[in-house]
């Protein structure tokens, strides 16, 4: 007998064809002008990039599904930008290193373990569904973790610092779970 096929929505999630806007704060302000990202911490190269040239950096797409701890699944999203495999390979973080924290525009921060950014599907994505990232959804660069839940999917990052002892973002820090893999429904720390 053939093994079934993986299910494309979690469990506790429906599939949804909108695409909710959810944030802590006020939308930030971008200015290709003066936005930057800074990489800082436990790096060999620590950099700062202009727009200019975080729109330089070799360009990536991906099609993943996008889960919300809110209970809702938008399918084959069409995602563009830069691997995050690639900003590691530019900065090196140090042996030491175990996880980042992305600290955003609104304030918003939260923390994964290099283990979950490691794949080749994790984006810094700058495009959605062939359009340019729109502010609502994060623009001009939001983070993309596929098989994690969105409230590790930070928006309007600035700044990212790699850490040698891992620290809890802005929900983690209130029960959700740091670990947040939407297959074993890990929305609370209890999960």
């Amino acid at each position: 007998m053939a093994d079934e096929a993986k299910p494309r929505i979690p469990p506790g999630q429906y599939q949804t064809e909108a695409f909710p806007e959810l944030r802590i704060g006020d939308i930030p302000r971008f200015d290709p002008k003066t936005w930057d990202l800074r990489v800082t911490g436990a790096v060999r190269n620590p950099k700062r990039f202009s727009w200019e040239e975080f729109s330089r950096l070799p360009k990536a797409a991906d099609v993943s599904d996008f889960h919300c701890v809110t209970t809702w699944s938008r399918l084959d999203n069409r995602w563009e930008g830069v691997r995050f495999l690639e900003l590691m390979k530019l900065v090196e973080p140090l042996p030491e290193a175990v996880s980042a924290m992305f600290y955003c525009g609104d304030g918003y921060t939260t923390s994964l373990k290099l283990a979950d950014l490691s794949s080749e599907h994790v984006l810094l994505a700058t495009g959605l569904d062939g359009e340019t990232l729109s502010l609502n959804h994060g623009g001009p660069m939001r983070l993309v973790v596929p098989h994690l839940y969105a409230y590790k999917c930070a928006k309007w990052v600035r700044q990212i610092d790699f850490l040698t002892k891992h620290e809890l973002g802005f929900w983690e820090k209130r029960g959700y779970s740091d670990s947040a893999d939407p297959w074993k429904e890990e929305r609370r720390s209890e999960d």
